[in-house]
């Protein structure tokens, strides 16, 4: 009777993970969608910024504060999704889901290792539109080194594959680990799991989350960030380059 109860107890887990495992994706498609509507609006606002229609920007950028705040929330529902496919077992008792998820999405929003993304990427629409006609200068409010710091924050937590060397923006396949969110190219993170040298645990130093093959994926997220972070380095490369010639004219 034990095993057979265990042998339940064992399925509906495995059933409950994998619908979490496709609903946890589908909301990360989501968040993708809406990011990829925050940029098309954030190029939109440059052209009225142009033609100097503030009234139309001011009310593009009220749309922009409501979707990142969209956005704000689908994490959060996405961080409860995954913790509870993760760590629900079933009981003889009925579960009631709509009171699990919102113990989950109260703990997202007060865990203080989630980061809104809301200032980020208001930010960057903020800073699109001050640009059109104050390229070079700080926004009202703030230093410099204040934008540097906005304009190249990205969600990605290591640049680098901790097994490769390469940087994320180079990787063939690049992967993620759905518990630490750090990211590996595919091949060795797969090798890396199942030899017994690193015991599958996640081989960046200091991380220690044991890594599962199933749970080490290409996200509907990660390829934008990564593209983020291309457009970032460039951005960069080519303010080095403008101060590399301010240099030179001084000299």
């Amino acid at each position: 009777m034990a095993s057979t109860s265990a042998q339940r107890n064992s399925s509906g887990h495995g059933r409950m993970a994998t619908a979490a495992s496709t609903l946890y994706s589908d909301n990360q498609t989501l968040i993708a969608e809406i990011r990829k509507a925050i940029n098309m609006m954030k190029d939109v606002g440059v052209d009225l910024e142009v033609d100097k229609e503030s009234h139309m920007v001011n009310e593009l950028e009220d749309g922009v504060a409501k979707l990142v705040k969209a956005s704000d929330e689908c994490s959060h529902l996405s961080n409860a999704i995954q913790s509870i496919g993760h760590e629900y077992q079933p009981a003889a008792e009925l579960t009631d889901f709509s009171k699990l998820f919102d113990e989950k999405i109260k703990r997202s929003r007060a865990d203080s290792s989630y980061v809104s993304q809301s200032c980020p990427l208001l930010r960057r629409f903020r800073e699109a539109i001050w640009k059109v006609h104050h390229a070079g200068q700080p926004m009202p409010g703030e230093e410099q080194e204040d934008i540097v710091m906005t304009s190249t924050e990205t969600n990605i937590l290591n640049p680098n594959c901790p097994l490769t060397g390469k940087p994320v923006t180079e990787l063939a396949e690049p992967v993620r680990s759905m518990d630490c969110k750090h990211i590996y190219e595919k091949k060795p993170i797969m090798q890396h799991i199942k030899s017994k040298v690193g015991q599958g645990h996640c081989p960046v130093t200091g991380c220690p989350k044991k890594l599962q093959a199933n749970r080490v994926v290409c996200d509907p997220m990660l390829m934008m960030e990564i593209d983020e972070m291309r457009s970032l380095n460039a951005q960069r490369a080519r303010a080095d380059v403008i101060e590399d010639f301010t240099q030179f004219e001084e000299d």
